[in-house]
């Protein structure tokens, strides 16, 4: 395969992920902040932080209220992690490789594409924006089950796999670090009632509750709910699940030492975490710093394995 065709296919899996991601993250907060008290309003400042965007968000906006924060994560084309930016560049993506894709996929990339475009005022009104939220969802989610079916899992699959995994696992851990350090003001006494809430809405935002509660079975708790999105294998925007699905594609691939070593440093670290402890010692963020690490070192490694051209 030429490494052109592999870095589209690769991009064009972080890219679907990211729309997908910001998606979750704008409907379930803002469906979250109507049920908090203003101590907790800072949640729209707190969703510039997850996407790491706060320098050019302020030097844009200024301020991070309601309409600023919607504006710059679904439709800023300024902005290369907003929702509409994504979905055109994971459309440039597929048209670079659509001989690969399979055609119903490519059909329903433009149609994805369309809606995003046609209809940027949906997700900053709020009697539209949890539908048009959840159709871009469900946009994503039919391309993976129609590259899952119809495309041969063969090396072009695999980048796809690679990117989107690897965006996964860098959205999991951005919203642990920022749900940790942030979301909870430091000494605020009404802090405790709303505790359970928050965590809730973590599991949520990753679209994982519904799997926390069969296997964890408790109530949504600080030191369970991030034990459980870093290191539960079976869930799948677990951080430990997403490396191994990195993994598992990876070892399909000619010239994979370098990046296997890698991947193995960061799968490592994780899985043999104390993230507990970590919580109890305060040291979460700087473990999750070296996480971050990782994961960049891991897409530095593909880029020199297979984009070189």
């Amino acid at each position: 395969m030429l490494s052109r065709v592999a870095e589209q296919l690769y991009w064009f899996g972080r890219h679907v992920e990211r729309a997908e991601n910001t998606a979750r993250l704008v409907n379930v907060n803002a469906n979250l902040i109507m049920d908090l008290p203003r101590p907790f309003k800072r949640i729209w400042a707190n969703m510039i932080g997850i996407t790491g965007s706060d320098d050019l968000f302020y030097g844009s906006y200024g301020k991070a209220d309601e309409k600023s924060v919607l504006q710059f994560m679904l439709t800023d084309e300024d902005n290369p992690s907003s929702m509409a930016r994504c979905v055109r560049m994971a459309r440039e993506n597929a048209r670079s490789s659509r001989e690969i894709l399979p055609v119903e996929a490519w059909e329903t990339i433009n149609e994805f594409y369309l809606y995003v475009k046609n209809n940027p005022a949906s997700g900053m009104r709020p009697g539209a924006r949890h539908k048009y939220l959840n159709s871009v969802i469900r946009y994503s989610r039919q391309i993976t089950g129609m590259l899952f079916s119809g495309m041969s899992h063969g090396s072009a699959y695999s980048f796809v796999r690679i990117g989107r995994n690897l965006e996964r696992a860098d959205m999991s851990t951005r919203i642990i670090d920022v749900g940790c350090v942030n979301l909870l003001p430091a000494g605020d006494e009404s802090a405790a009632a709303y505790t359970e809430l928050l965590w809730l809405n973590i599991l949520n935002s990753l679209g994982s509750y519904q799997i926390y509660r069969q296997h964890v079975k408790v109530r949504p708790n600080g030191e369970d709910v991030v034990d459980f999105l870093f290191k539960f294998v079976d869930a799948p925007r677990s951080v430990l699940h997403c490396l191994q699905e990195i993994h598992a594609r990876m070892v399909r691939l000619p010239g994979n030492d370098s990046p296997l070593q890698t991947l193995a440093d960061a799968r490592d670290m994780v899985r043999d975490a104390d993230t507990i402890n970590m919580m109890e010692q305060g040291g979460l963020h700087e473990f999750i710093d070296k996480i971050q690490l990782g994961l960049n070192n891991i897409h530095a490694q593909v880029e020199r394995a297979w984009f070189r051209y």
